[in-house]
């Protein structure tokens, strides 16, 4: 324990220097380089101190704030309604129109929702709806990902299987089978390729030792920013469509 923080360490072949990351206001990575030794790694940790600090006080304050929010509020159906679709605040048009059901487009600028104004007093219907339709682009994100990261990677997988996990971003079976929440099609793309990239490579390792955690960052070297996307917002994503 490094004062109020675990430092947890990461030896790795790609990094030509050290690097911290502050992943949460209670875990920091240590990346470390294979030819520095450790006693040097940690002179340079405690040399970012006050960095590490500021950090942590930002992601606390960024936390007591979204517990202050709470919830977003339901969504009002009136047109006003914004969600993060690839981390793009979209808009939720609504557009009255003489249809047997509603139906919902997917547009490259937003969500356009067509029903009969009747349809508007069910609004648990239309959130089905919605969650549905975003489902289907997770589901294609997720396919186009893993299809170029695993023949990249060199593995074999099954699915994907698109589902609303509730503690997990990802999963992967000793079958192969990768299980994604749909949720991830309400993050920045990279992010969403990062959790694709941490499933594949457990085809190789089925741990988080620090040979997993390398091959994960052989095929992405970034890949603790978007980790630490997903520690710091993650969260406020649940509040959408929590039905």
């Amino acid at each position: 324990m490094f004062d109020a923080y675990q430092v947890t360490e990461r030896i790795s072949s790609k990094s030509h220097s050290i690097r911290v990351e502050v992943i949460s206001p209670t875990e920091v990575v240590l990346v470390i380089p294979r030819f520095v030794s450790r006693t040097v790694a940690h002179e340079f940790l405690r040399s970012r101190e006050d960095w590490v600090r500021q950090k942590i006080a930002e992601m606390k304050l960024r936390a007591a704030r979204d517990a202050q929010a709470g919830p977003s509020p339901q969504l009002r159906w009136d047109g006003s309604d914004r969600l993060p679709l690839r981390d793009k605040p979209t808009p939720l048009r609504v557009i009255p129109a003489q249809v047997r059901a509603p139906m919902l487009r997917i547009e490259p600028e937003a969500l356009s929702l067509f029903c009969p104004p009747a349809a508007l007093s069910t609004p648990s219907k239309l959130e089905k709806l919605l969650r549905d339709a975003l489902k289907k682009e997770a589901l294609h994100d997720a396919t186009h990902w893993m299809t170029v990261e695993a023949a990249r990677i060199g593995v074999s997988f099954e699915g994907p299987r698109i589902a609303d996990q509730k503690t997990l971003w990802g999963s992967c079976a000793p079958s192969g089978l990768i299980s994604l929440s749909w949720r991830l099609v309400l993050t920045p793309p990279e992010v969403f390729r990062y959790v694709v990239i941490h499933e594949l490579c457990h085809r190789v390792h089925m741990d988080h030792t620090d040979r997993f955690w390398g091959l994960v960052e052989h095929h992405m070297p970034d890949f603790e920013r978007h980790r630490r996307w997903l520690r710091e917002h993650g969260q406020r994503l649940h509040w959408y469509l929590n039905g």
